[in-house]
């Protein structure tokens, strides 16, 4: 019997790890040089705090939320994305007692039963960062410059932010009207979801990615002919503080993102390299889910950005990462009689901060020689009954020594 990971999972391994290792400590050194603090949430949450964050019409509540019940007949969620989960544990930790911005970043992985394809898996790796505290439209612009100063960090390139924004509370219903009556112009050529996502929710037709709907959405009216005066106020603030940090930005008026909780300011950062699944950090402000969840009205902004994507486009512009081999020494035996004397020997290398590795088969010296050079070693020691022979495998020399020598003389080779 064979046994594979799920369809939409995937094992990383070594040769790949590495890259996203890379990725993670570059968010983590960057992140906090912003002053924004790591957080960690469940795996799994209650259904209800998915379902009044996202919106009970999008794709992800509908089609691919991942939802059980527990032992006692609790619906419990895997998360499907970041931003509920953290303002969850905002309001239930009481985080904002201390006033001011609070800021979080996130690392974890997340899970939606979706088509898998390139770049997105059914369980998906996301990195994300989340501001509440502030509607400053400084605030959006620092979040979209640190999402590409992140990427840029990691060596992408062909970069580019599309911006938008999708008004409030109380410009949105008049868009939302104008919205519904140019798609029911054009129903009977919507696709079955977009048909009926025109009667629940009219804006989660914009984000439908299928051709038929694209093309007849090219002609759709934009949300920013029907902002009121203060979102047209902020978002020209914010292209104004964009433009101030020289960073360039293609206004893209469809633009919604595929959950519900997004207020005003939406944009995305796009790579050139990946075809129509292009974004690899993506977010907006969300005015309102803290006070959804139960807390007084609190302005958020933040964005995610995927792992996959990212490795996808390191990939694609050749991005070298170190394959993460740190092997500086290796001890060969003469006979397995010193295998205790090695095991000493490799214990106080180690403990002394030198990466070291050992023969343990038996093999003949030649042997271990070849292993030795597979590992990339830069130094082999020698073990046998007249003490220790320290070999450079680089210049093809080596020395005697004295056995209580070798991690002093090491240390000092490192």
């Amino acid at each position: 019997m064979t046994i594979k990971a799920p369809r939409g999972t995937e094992d990383v391994l070594p040769g790949e790890i590495e890259k996203w290792q890379r990725i993670e400590q570059t968010a983590r050194e960057l992140f906090l040089l912003y002053n924004y603090r790591e957080i960690r949430t469940p795996l799994f949450e209650d259904t209800r705090l998915f379902e009044r964050s996202i919106g009970e019409s999008t794709d992800i509540v509908e089609k691919e939320m991942y939802t059980f019940l527990d032992k006692k007949g609790r619906s419990l969620t895997l998360r499907p994305e970041g931003t509920a989960p953290v303002v969850r544990a905002y309001l239930e930790h009481k985080l904002y007692a201390k006033g001011g911005v609070n800021k979080f970043f996130y690392i974890g992985s997340f899970f939606r039963y979706e088509r898998p394809q390139a770049g997105r898996n059914r369980q998906f790796y996301q990195i994300g960062v989340e501001a509440i505290g502030s509607d400053s439209p400084a605030l959006d612009a620092e979040v979209i410059n640190l999402s590409l100063h992140f990427l840029s960090s990691l060596g992408l390139k062909t970069l580019h932010i599309a911006l938008n924004s999708i008004g409030c509370s109380a410009c949105q219903p008049l868009y939302r009207e104008k919205l519904k009556q140019f798609l029911n112009e054009h129903i009977d050529k919507l696709c079955d979801d977009c048909r009926r996502r025109t009667e629940s929710n009219p804006l989660r037709v914009l984000d439908c990615k299928k051709e038929g709907c694209v093309s007849i959405l090219k002609n759709a009216p934009s949300t920013l002919d029907f902002l009121c005066p203060a979102c047209k106020e902020h978002f020209e603030s914010v292209k104004h503080y964009l433009k101030m940090l020289g960073l360039n930005y293609q206004i893209a008026p469809n633009l919604v993102r595929g959950l519900d909780y997004y207020t005003r300011t939406t944009f995305e950062v796009v790579h050139s390299g990946l075809g129509a699944q292009n974004a690899v950090a993506a977010g907006g402000r969300f005015d309102g889910l803290v006070e959804e969840f139960g807390g007084e009205s609190t302005p958020a902004v933040g964005f995610a950005a995927g792992v996959e994507r990212i490795a996808l486009a390191m990939d694609g512009e050749g991005v070298k990462v170190s394959d993460g081999k740190q092997t500086f020494t290796f001890i060969a035996l003469l006979g397995k009689e010193y295998l205790e004397g090695g095991l000493l020997l490799l214990n106080e290398l180690r403990r002394s901060g030198i990466s070291a590795e050992m023969d343990y088969e038996g093999r003949s010296l030649k042997s271990q020689f070849r292993v030795a050079d597979k590992l990339g070693v830069k130094f082999t020691i020698i073990l046998g009954q007249e003490g220790a022979t320290l070999r450079d495998m680089v210049k093809g020399e080596q020395e005697e020594v004295k056995r209580e020598e070798v991690v002093s003389i090491l240390k000092r080779e490192k």
